[in-house]
């Protein structure tokens, strides 16, 4: 049974990688992809394969997943709490790609986490929630909105001299690149926190020690699931940030991408810290589209979007408690 508990709760963490693939593949591309300078499926193959390769750039974010946020449980209750914790994080992944709203992945994973957790009488390490979730939750698009204000700012400044026409099509090319940077930080980001996961189960399992190092397998498979479920393509999700928040061009693509990805390096190699690359992406383009004006930004959908990212920890916690008293009701 703790095998069978075990490969089980491996496989809907991969499940949930999957999901994560294809619910945040338009924070890579869906600029590049409405400006056209690529694409659709140029540019979720690509983003599928910066992916696979940001995925083995480190383990800090997948350190702070498996040690910071919660106390590890053990034995068989342990398994049915991580269970129970992807549950919340997959099912809130389901219904936000179904309503188009682009939420975050990472935080109905933590939310799933801390509400799986309470509901089994874990430890929550509220230190850790605090420090690397709730302040990272706030900050990140507070300064992915200002520093997108001032890379667009900047462009215009530098461009302002310049024939529109090829200034647009030099952009285009330049947001390949932008693209791909901000798909190697999305595999950097997202494919560390379900290896934190699958650490955690193993630590449960008594199969790995939990100062023990990643294992290969695991980098493989949570890369590969990623970019799997990249390459599915979100397109709900794609539609809202690519065209409905504000109506892009090549220099704003340029711009909101390129703020993301400096975004998520610094979070990832200086503070090991699990951000959304949601969060960052859309307010990015919320502040490179306020250069033109607050007419220029859809409000209304913004509001919408960051109304999502209030209720999603906390939707996804009260799903993986739910979840987590059907587990205990079948299984004793």
């Amino acid at each position: 049974m703790d095998t069978f508990a075990l490969i089980v709760t491996i496989t809907v963490a991969l499940g949930f990688t999957y999901t994560n693939g294809f619910h945040d593949s338009a924070n890579a591309i869906a600029t590049s992809v409405s400006t056209r300078a690529l694409t659709p499926r140029a540019a979720l193959a690509m983003a599928a394969v910066m992916n696979l390769a940001g995925a083995f750039l480190g383990q800090g974010v997948a350190k702070t997943v498996s040690e910071g946020l919660i106390e590890t449980p053990h034995g068989q209750k342990g398994m049915a709490i991580l269970f129970a914790a992807l549950v919340g994080a997959v099912v809130w992944n389901m219904v936000t790609w179904y309503y188009g709203l682009p939420s975050s992945s990472s935080h109905a994973l933590f939310g799933g986490m801390v509400g799986a957790a309470l509901a089994g009488g874990t430890e929550v390490i509220w230190g850790g929630v605090l420090s690397k979730v709730i302040i990272p939750m706030f900050l990140s698009p507070f300064v992915g909105l200002i520093i997108g204000y001032l890379v667009m700012i900047a462009i215009m400044w530098m461009f302002r001299k310049s024939n529109p026409h090829k200034a647009k099509r030099g952009f285009r090319i330049a947001q390949t690149v932008s693209a791909a940077g901000m798909a190697l930080g999305h595999g950097l980001q997202d494919a560390q926190k379900t290896m934190g996961i699958v650490v955690m189960a193993l630590v449960i399992a008594d199969v790995e020690g939990q100062d023990d190092a990643i294992p290969i397998w695991v980098k493989i498979a949570c890369a590969v699931t990623l970019s799997l479920g990249t390459y599915a393509g979100g397109w709900r999700i794609m539609r809202t940030l690519g065209r409905r928040i504000i109506e892009l061009d090549p220099p704003q693509g340029f711009a909101a991408e390129t703020t993301a990805a400096s975004v998520m390096y610094t979070a990832s190699f200086m503070f090991h810290a699990p951000i959304s690359t949601t969060h960052v992406i859309t307010s990015a383009i919320m502040g490179v589209g306020s250069t033109k004006g607050s007419r220029a930004v859809r409000w209304g959908v913004a509001k919408n979007i960051v109304m999502g990212w209030f209720i999603t920890m906390p939707a996804a916690a009260g799903v993986a408690a739910v979840s987590l008293w059907a587990v205990q009701l079948v299984f004793g």
